[in-house]
């Protein structure tokens, strides 16, 4: 006798669980412009490559003999698949099922694929969608008690910040937990117009003021980017699984692998000959920064997160001679390039990632100095300073730096981790020193500007004679900077250094622990 009973039971509550919350939640699902969470797997993994784990848990309902009649699935779907050939974890909220919420959940669904990426070594996408958390009040109802809040299996949550890339996708409104889940990842993403991230929505904010607002108003994909708690907002959904299979390519499997070489697919001894007068003479007239650093990286490598937060700085993936790095640029169309605590926050948390997963870091240094000014010191500037600076000097991994421009006080200082030996290069424009001349004669010369009988005049002697002492090739003469470079040659240089940092990169865990 087989054991075909038991697998045709086994198939129909399968697709029982297939149908997720009905075809009414379904309908309304697509309805609002959203795929199912089984439509986004589909689009996101390789095909034919998903084997979901827990297919058949969920709420159950017998008749009086026994028998099932109905099985409700919990409301999320996750297991194992592929994404360009590589092994991942995948979990995702099934909105259709009492909106996402902990009324549906079994929680060691969520538990355990935290677990499964943790100790199988292997990234983990999250797409989120619902509360993920507490539940709705009605939860107070049916479970008869109030819940005392707990996060269960957090723990793993914050050891795969250390393990293995994790990226969020938020996919409609999240909220609370589910934020929390969004938030603590190495790369989130939501899309505009269908989502919306916060604490808590609009119900329970309305009540709290006079003010009302919607999910956009509240927690929009502008408000989040805008403020540094999500990386990038996508147009659709299609989209935003591209941007993770990116993301993806540019880091290892986990910590205890090094990142792979790409396709070489451009010259290493390409110049371009617009990289010579990139840097404006005048030093006041700003500059792009990113179509310099375009053509310095692999063609078409240039991979950046979080552009609208801390925007003196751009950080970025690229490629190198088909060699993954993490780039870091100034942006002088934003504070002349000089670091805002928000901008330090950035950093802080951007070196962590480097130093996790082991990408040697490239800096185009145009640092002015930390932003000055009341509102700069409200922001406690100098604290969120130090510590990016102490990030910089935490990191192990190989690094480059270019010093195209400026490079003056602490925050011109925090070019490298001083306590080892980096590549640093300048370029003829650079510039260097306690605190730019500009600001420091009139303080520094008032006796001789005092007693000049042409102060203007005076003013131009000192700043002629300060000019020619502050030339970078003073500071070559006794080694303050290694070298100084045609600017031409930079791609040419940097492929000389990924290819001597590549054996350098070491696996195995951070020894400063990667935290959201």
């Amino acid at each position: 006798m087989s054991w075909q009973p038991e697998m045709d039971e086994l198939r129909r509550r399968q697709e029982m669980t297939k149908q997720m919350g009905g075809a009414d939640k379904v309908k309304r699902q697509h309805d609002a412009g959203r795929l199912t969470v089984r439509e986004r797997i589909d689009r996101l993994v390789d095909a034919g490559s998903f084997r979901e784990i827990g297919s058949v848990a969920g709420k159950a309902e017998y008749d009086g003999r026994n028998d099932l009649v109905h099985l409700m699935p919990a409301n999320s779907v996750m297991g194992r698949a592929r994404i360009d050939g590589r092994p991942v974890a995948v979990t995702g909220d099934d909105f259709t099922v009492r909106g996402g919420s902990a009324d549906a959940t079994i929680k060691e669904k969520a538990i355990y694929i935290e677990r499964y990426a943790n100790q199988y070594r292997v990234p983990l996408i999250r797409m989120i969608e619902g509360s993920g958390g507490g539940g709705s009040v009605k939860t107070i109802e049916t479970t008869g008690r109030a819940n005392v809040p707990g996060v269960s299996g957090w723990e793993w949550v914050v050891r795969n910040m250390g393990a293995v890339p994790t990226v969020g996708l938020g996919l409609g409104s999240v909220a609370g937990l589910g934020a929390a889940r969004l938030a603590a990842t190495h790369y989130s993403v939501m899309v505009k117009e269908i989502s919306a991230m916060f604490v808590a929505g609009p119900p329970v904010v309305n009540r709290l003021g006079p003010r009302q607002f919607d999910k956009q108003d509240l927690g929009g994909w502008e408000i989040q980017l805008r403020a540094g708690a999500i990386d990038e907002a996508a147009d659709s959904e299609d989209e935003a699984f591209a941007l993770t299979r990116r993301f993806l390519s540019y880091l290892p499997s986990s910590v205890y692998d090094v990142p792979a070489r790409g396709p070489r697919t451009d010259d290493p001894a390409r110049r371009e000959e617009s990289l010579f007068q990139a840097i404006p003479r005048e030093t006041r007239k700003v500059y792009r920064i990113r179509p310099i650093v375009e053509k310095i990286v692999d063609q078409g490598s240039l991979f950046e997160m979080g552009r609208l937060y801390g925007r003196s700085v751009m950080t970025a993936f690229a490629r190198i001679d088909g060699w993954p790095v993490a780039v870091m640029a100034s942006d002088p169309m934003f504070y002349g390039g000089g670091w805002t605590a928000d901008t330090c926050q950035k950093v802080s948390r951007f070196l962590d990632m480097a130093e996790t997963f082991h990408l040697p870091v490239v800096y185009f240094c145009d640092c002015p100095g930390f932003l000055i000014g009341l509102e700069a010191e409200k922001t406690g500037v100098i604290r969120q300073g130090v510590r990016a600076m102490s990030a910089m000097f935490q990191t192990t991994v190989p690094w480059c730096t270019f010093i195209i421009r400026n490079a003056f006080g602490v925050a011109g200082a925090a070019h490298q981790n001083g306590s080892r030996l980096n590549w640093r290069y300048a370029w003829p424009s650079g510039r260097w020193g306690s605190l730019p001349l500009e600001g420091g004669i009139e303080a520094a010369y008032r006796a001789d500007l005092d007693a000049a009988p042409d102060r203007s005049a005076k003013m131009a002697e000192i700043e002629d004679r300060l000019n020619k002492l502050r030339s970078p090739f003073r500071s070559a003469e006794t080694f303050w900077i290694e070298e100084i470079i045609d600017p031409r040659d930079t791609r040419q240089i940097l492929c000389e250094f990924v290819e001597l940092a590549a054996p350098l990169r070491t696996p195995g865990p951070s020894q400063h622990g990667m935290r959201p």
